[in-house]
C-alpha cells in the first residue's frame, strides 16, 4: 500500500490521514465540503506540530522538515470518484448510516480499479452488510481506528466470511506500517473492544437506575478499582449518549436474545448529568 484514499474529513478521517502520511504513504483526503477539508488540514498541521515537538525537542530544523514532508504527502479533493482512480486502499470514515455508506461504495465500486481494497472505519455496523453492494467482497474489510487516531495504538482489522486471506494480510501489514498494534477479528457487532465496552456502559446506566450508587461513585470505583482512565458514565458522555444509544439499539435488533445489549428506555434521561461529568473529564489528547 503506497497510496491511500480517506473519505470523510472529520476527526477520524483527519487522524487516519495524518498517521498514514507521517509513515510514508501518499494520502488523498476526500470530503464534499471544502470548508471541512480546510479545517481538517489545519487540524492535521496542528497535531503534527505537537508530534514534532515531542519527537525532536529543540531541533527545530528536523521538526519543520518532518511537518513539511508529512503535509506534502497529503492532498485534498471533493471528488471521491477521481480520488479512487489512482489508489491502493480506500478507508471510509463517514457518518454511521448504512444507506449513505451503500450509496458511496456502490458508486466507487464502479470507478475504482479491481485491485483497490475497500475498507470501512465503522465502529458499529456490519462490514459484510456494507460490502453487500459491491462486486469486490473478497477485497473488502474493516479498519477500526480509535480516537484520537494519532495517539491510540490499537487497530482492529475486521474480516468477513468473504474477505480473502491476501486482503487480510495486506491490511494487517498496512496497520503495522502505521505503527499500530493490530488485532484480527471476525465481523461481529462491535468487533472486540466495543463489544466488551459498550455493554458495560449500559450496565453502568442500569446500576444507576437501580440506585446501586451515584454517578460519581460508579465512575470513581471503576477508575480506582479497575484502573480505567475514566469511569463508564463519564465515558458514555465523552462518546456521546446519542451514539451509545444508537449502537445498543442497532445491536439489539441484530441479536435480540443478548440481554447485555438491552438498553433502558430511560437511558438518556438517566444519563443526563452531563455537567457533572464534564467537570471531571480528563483531557486524553
Amino acid at each position: 500500500i503506497s497510496h491511500v484514499t480517506v473519505i470523510g474529513g472529520g476527526l477520524m478521517g483527519s487522524g487516519i490521514t495524518q498517521v498514514a502520511a507521517q509513515t510514508g504513504h501518499h494520502v488523498t483526503l476526500v470530503d464534499l465540503d471544502e470548508g471541512v477539508l480546510a479545517a481538517s488540514t489545519t487540524r492535521i498541521s496542528s497535531s503534527l506540530s505537537r508530534v514534532a515537538r515531542k519527537r525532536y525537542h529543540d531541533d527545530k530544523e528536523a521538526a519543520n522538515r518532518f511537518i513539511e514532508t508529512t503535509m506534502s504527502a497529503i492532498s485534498t479533493t471533493t471528488s471521491a470518484g477521481e480520488a479512487v482512480k489512482n489508489t491502493d486502499l480506500v478507508i471510509e470514515a463517514i457518518v454511521e448510516n448504512m444507506a449513505v455508506k451503500h450509496k458511496l461504495f456502490k458508486e466507487l465500486d464502479q470507478i475504482a480499479p479491481q485491485n483497490v481494497i475497500f475498507t470501512s472505519n465503522t465502529s458499529s455496523l456490519s462490514i459484510k452488510d456494507i460490502a453487500a453492494v459491491t462486486q469486490r467482497k473478497d477485497r473488502f474489510g474493516g479498519l477500526h481506528f480509535f480516537n484520537p487516531v494519532p495517539v491510540m495504538k490499537l487497530l482492529e482489522v475486521v474480516k468477513t466470511s468473504d474477505t480473502s486471506p491476501q486482503t487480510i494480510s495486506t491490511l494487517l501489514t498496512f496497520g503495522r506500517e502505521l505503527g499500530k498494534t493490530t488485532v484480527e477479528c471476525s465481523d461481529t457487532p462491535g468487533f472486540i473492544v466495543n463489544r466488551l465496552l459498550v455493554p458495560s456502559l449500559a450496565e453502568a446506566v442500569r446500576m444507576l437506575e437501580r440506585g446501586v450508587a451515584t454517578v460519581e461513585d460508579i465512575d470513581t470505583a471503576m477508575r480506582l478499582g479497575a484502573g480505567h482512565p475514566m469511569g463508564p458514565l463519564q465515558l458514555a458522555d465523552y462518546v456521546g449518549l446519542d451514539t451509545v444509544l444508537f449502537i445498543l439499539q442497532g445491536w439489539h435488533e441484530k441479536i435480540p436474545e443478548c440481554g447485555a445489549l438491552q438498553c433502558s428506555r430511560n437511558f438518556k434521561k438517566t444519563c443526563f448529568r452531563r455537567e457533572t461529568w464534564k467537570q471531571n473529564r480528563r483531557r486524553i489528547l
